[in-house]
């Protein structure tokens, strides 16, 4: 995330960076405490190799912080940027799904 925006790290050159709120995964969870996102990834099994987990995490975290309650067209289409060669993104989806229902209180 570049200023609070999802952008694609590998094009982004450094002099762009320059000055501005960089947020990556490292600082996704709060010490020992992972983000609510990573912990149904685990409870799901919504990861395997691990390459692309990162990216999906993060775009998650942006899709939920704009919309707390996305229909699964939009996770499909919000992380539609992300590759997993592994999953199949139904893990995925049904991983950000559950945890956009727990933000709500949502009876599932």
């Amino acid at each position: 995330m570049l200023d609070g925006n999802m952008v694609c790290s590998c094009l982004v050159m450094a002099p762009e960076a320059q000055g501005k709120k960089i947020e990556t995964i490292e600082g996704m969870a709060k010490g020992d405490q992972l983000h609510a996102l990573q912990k149904k990834f685990i409870e799901f099994a919504a990861l395997q190799c691990g390459i692309c987990t990162p990216g999906f995490l993060m775009a998650s975290r942006a899709l939920l912080a704009k919309n707390k309650n996305p229909t699964e067209t939009e996770v499909r289409y919000w992380l539609a940027g992300n590759l997993c060669r592994c999953t199949g993104y139904d893990k995925i989806v049904r991983a950000v799904m559950e945890v956009a229902a727990d933000m709500r209180g949502a009876a599932r």
